[in-house]
Formats: structure tokens, C-alpha cells, sequence
């Protein structure tokens, strides 16, 4: 994990030309369409049911008890409980009508419970939920399921640790973002050391098999040294996974992000030292980079999917779950099915309404090109591998690779020669371009050379 550099960039990617899409899907979401139907997700459901792989869920619960000013997740920020009442009733109907989709037989081992914050349903809420979820859908509990959920741990006493670990999840994943008490006051999400330790600890004591932590770097009064204090509080509770995400300040787009002050923010090269000061004290720590913003303890479950060329990118972030298809519940939730991807109504009036119509509350997706799906295996081995064999993809798309990306590889001999090498017919990332993967990732994205009115969507890279 070596100290990022700008040294050398081309000029197309310095300043304002220094974003890309996080392909946690490609095409990324802002390239779907309305056109797309429940009949063409009910169409790429057959067809998943012919290969009768594994199913992977993601639920989505969009409430919040408080506002973190930096969040751009799709949320509600109430304190009236019965909204989450009214909200877990059209779920329950959402996936009654969903399972109809698929096979009854097919094995469900993975399961992710996102938000928002899906703690702020109640104990009896959960418990009601996952009851409908195994009800509908078959979920495994062999030894090879994932089942997650993500946590606020200002939300979660022992009990609910307890709960959660009885009603199946054996993977927890806890937002921090930053333990100093002034960012903390900036961002308006005031959680303490102690607090956090203690669910980690339950955690642990209740036989979670993975704790993730959650960072963020670039947030308001952010330095290296109040950062390093952080860290200290992190790596002193260990940990199996942590995430470290680089906040995109996009108030035009995301309102809450107006009550932070921009000239609170960290300067760019701040920025790149809080990057570098993380990726120094987690190698020391013995964690290993998996990809793109996720680093996991050597031997992890990650780790050894990296290892084992079986990682995959979804919209939860890296997985071990190869041969899965994804079908996502709740508002605004996004699921792929075959060779399609599928979003729910991102307005909870809408998503309401659909179903009240007892309809599938489908608001846009994508059915991909061979052009998307060759894009999306380089992409994606780019992310989870950092290479591409360029073998494989010609045999697996009957192509010529030097004549069909005869573009790209010519933009990828202008990048710095200690980023990237291109040869015995594997396109590779070194060390020092990990950390510019998504630029990388970028010159193989017909979208963004296409679309470029959507390109002002996405964040910096550093």
C-alpha cells in the first residue's frame, strides 16, 4: 500500500476532469432507463431460473433517528416509529411479489440489510422481517453464507447484538467515519470510542464471524494528526474488515451536504496525506488492500476470494459471492438479474403506490449490450483482480482485444509507466496505480466518452 503521487498525471486527469463512477455496477446507475420494464425483469428471471444459481438479497431501510451532514445514501430522517411500521408492510408486499420471480429451491447465501439504518426498526420489526424473508425465499445456513447487516452503533445495545446474531447474521458492519470530537460536531454525528468498542466487543462475545469499521477521509476539520488518533481507537479494536471511503462533497446534489462549510474541508494535498497516513498504519497492521476503498486482515474471507479469483464487485462493495444473482428490496434499491440491472422507485410515494397497485415497484434498469457485459468482465477484473487476461475475455467474447480496445490501449500508454503495464497478453496495475483504479477503470467506459452530460455526477478520486 505505497504513498499515493500526482506526479506525472495527464493533464486529463488533474482539476475538474479527476472524477469517475465507482462501478459498483457498469453501466453505473445514472445510464439506466425507463424503457426498461417488469416484463424484461420478469424475462431475465427466467433465465436466471434456468442456470438455478445461488440468490443474494439486499434490503433496504431508509430510516434514520438523526442527519449525518455527509451522507448521500437515499434516507429519511424521522422520529415517528409508525413510519417504519407502514414501510415494513409494503415490504413484506414487495417480497411476496418479488420470490414469485424465482425458484423456490434456489439457495439464498448471501444477505444484506442496508440503509439508512436498519437497526431503527424495532426488535420485533427485524425479527417479522427476516420470518417473511425466509418464508418466501429459501435461505441457506450452511457454512458458506454471508449474511450482514449495517449498523449505527448508537443504535445497538448488548440485546441487540444477541437478536441480530439469533436471527442469522453472522457479519456486522459499523459506521465511524472519524472519532475526532470536532469533525464529529461538523458532520452532526457525535459517537463515542466507548460506545463503538462495546458493540464490537459484543460482537465478538455473541460469535459475529466479520467486523467491518467504516471510515471516511476528507470530511470537515480533518487533519493527518487528528486522523491519527482515529486510527489508533480502530486499530486497537481490530477489526477483521475496514472500509475507507474518500467523501464527495456534492451539495448540488445532495442537500444535506449544504451545512458543511467548504472551507472547513481538507485542501487536496491533506487530503492525499490522510490517505497515505491510513494505507501506511493499516500495512503495518497487517491488513491487506483488497480493492478499491477495502482492506481485510490477511487470511480473511475477501483476502482468500482475491486469492482464489472468485471476488466480485456489487453495490454492498466486494464480495465472495461469485455466481450470484442480486435481487434488491425496499426504495431505490438496485438488483441484477442475468444480464440486467433493476431499480426500485427511489421516492417512497412512488415505491408505495406501485404496490398498492400490486405492481412490482420497478422504476428503471438496463438489459446490457454484449458491448456492456465484454466492458463490465474488464472493468470488474480491473477492480477485484488488477489485471486482465486478455486471453480469457477473447475467448470468452470472441473478440480481437488489441483491435477492439485499440482506443483504450493507446490511452493507457499515456498514463505514468508505474501505474499500469500492458504485456504477455495481461493488461496489469501496479502498485502505485491502485489508488487510481477508477481512472484506470474509466478509459474502458463507453458511457462516460458517450454520456459525458451525466460525468459531473461522480466524485474525485482523491
Amino acid at each position: 500500500m505505497n504513498p499515493t503521487s500526482s506526479e506525472g498525471l495527464p493533464h486529463w486527469l488533474t482539476g475538474e476532469t479527476a472524477t469517475a463512477p465507482r462501478y459498483t455496477s457498469y453501466p453505473p446507475a445514472p445510464h439506466f432507463s425507463q424503457a426498461f420494464t417488469a416484463q424484461d425483469l420478469k424475462a431475465a428471471s427466467e433465465r436466471s431460473n434456468k442456470l438455478q444459481s445461488n440468490l443474494s438479497l439486499y434490503v433496504h431501510i431508509p430510516f434514520c433517528h438523526s442527519l449525518c451532514y455527509y451522507c448521500a445514501c437515499n434516507k429519511i430522517v424521522t422520529k415517528d416509529k409508525q413510519a417504519s411500521r407502514t414501510y415494513l408492510d409494503y415490504l413484506l408486499k414487495e417480497i411476496q411479489l418479488t420470490s414469485a420471480l424465482f425458484d423456490r429451491n434456489r439457495r439464498v447465501t448471501q444477505l444484506h440489510w442496508g440503509g439508512g439504518t436498519p437497526t431503527y426498526l424495532s426488535d420485533a420489526e427485524m425479527t417479522e422481517l427476516m420470518f417473511y424473508l425466509a418464508r418466501y425465499f429459501n435461505l441457506s445456513r450452511g457454512k458458506d453464507v454471508e449474511y450482514s447487516i449495517e449498523i449505527d452503533p448508537r443504535t445497538v445495545d448488548d440485546a441487540g447484538m444477541a437478536l441480530l446474531r439469533g436471527l442469522g447474521f453472522n457479519r456486522v458492519s459499523l459506521g465511524v467515519q472519524d472519532f475526532d470530537d470536532d469533525v464529529q460536531k461538523a458532520v452532526h454525528r457525535v459517537q463515542s470510542v466507548e460506545k463503538t468498542r462495546g458493540v464490537v466487543d459484543a460482537a465478538r462475545r455473541y460469535g459475529f464471524e466479520s467486523v467491518s469499521l467504516d471510515l471516511i477521509y476528507g470530511l470537515p476539520l480533518q487533519t493527518a494528526d487528528r486522523f491519527d488518533r482515529t486510527l489508533d481507537h480502530v486499530l486497537a479494536m481490530a477489526p477483521d474488515r475496514l472500509s475507507l471511503f474518500h467523501y464527495a462533497h456534492l451539495p448540488e446534489r445532495f442537500f444535506p451536504q449544504n451545512r458543511i462549510r467548504k472551507e472547513d474541508l481538507p485542501s487536496a494535498d491533506e487530503k492525499k496525506r490522510l490517505l497515505d497516513l491510513t494505507l501506511r498504519r493499516l500495512e503495518a497492521a497487517g491488513y491487506v488492500e483488497i480493492g478499491m476503498d477495502h482492506y481485510a486482515r490477511d487470511g480473511d474471507g475477501l483476502h482468500k476470494a482475491q486469492q482464489d479469483g472468485q471476488l466480485r464487485r456489487n453495490f454492498q462493495g466486494y464480495s465472495t459471492q461469485k455466481s450470484t444473482d442480486l435481487i434488491g428490496l425496499g426504495v431505490s434499491s438496485i438488483g441484477q438479474i442475468d444480464n440486467t440491472y433493476a431499480q426500485n422507485h427511489k421516492l417512497l410515494a412512488d415505491y408505495y403506490a406501485a404496490l398498492d397497485r400490486n405492481e412490482l415497484p420497478l422504476e428503471r434498469g438496463i438489459t446490457l449490450s454484449p458491448d456492456d457485459l465484454l466492458r463490465r468482465d474488464v472493468i470488474m477484473d480491473l477492480l477485484c483482480h488488477l489485471h486482465v487476461d486478455i486471453h480469457v475475455m477473447e475467448n470468452r467474447h470472441h473478440i480481437r482485444f488489441s483491435e477492439y480496445f485499440r482506443d483504450e490501449l493507446n490511452s493507457l500508454q499515456q498514463l505514468p509507466t508505474d501505474w499500469i503495464s500492458v504485456q504477455n497478453d495481461q493488461v496489469h496495475v501496479r502498485e502505485s496505480g491502485k489508488h487510481y483504479i477508477r481512472f484506470i477503470c474509466r478509459l474502458f467506459d463507453r458511457y462516460w466518452k458517450d454520456h459525458p452530460q451525466h460525468n459531473n455526477r461522480y466524485s474525485q478520486v482523491i
